[in-house]
């Protein structure tokens, strides 16, 4: 039982916080992808995760008044809200 109410409080916790996954272009350098990093961390937000095996990029809270800022950037590729994947 206590497994179920964690799971439900997990998933209520994903669905409502402002998470998402950046990817970068291929053109981006590591450096660049860390000064996008840092500059979440600074706004307020907080990267949960790395990715530089098949794509270039992270998963981060960010908050809503810097989002705009991060769609803006010529190297990000896409940002889209970071979720569960199932296959069925």
């Amino acid at each position: 039982m206590s497994g179920s109410t964690y799971f439900v409080r997990r998933l209520s916790t994903r669905l409502t916080s402002p998470e998402y996954i950046v990817v970068f272009k291929s053109t981006a350098t590591k450096e660049q992808i860390d000064n996008y990093a840092n500059e979440v961390n600074n706004n307020g937000g907080k990267v949960t995760h790395r990715y530089d095996a098949i794509l270039d990029g992270f998963a981060a809270v960010i908050p809503d008044h810097f989002l705009n800022s991060l769609q803006a950037s010529d190297i990000i590729d896409y940002i889209e809200p970071d979720g569960i994947v199932t296959t069925q």
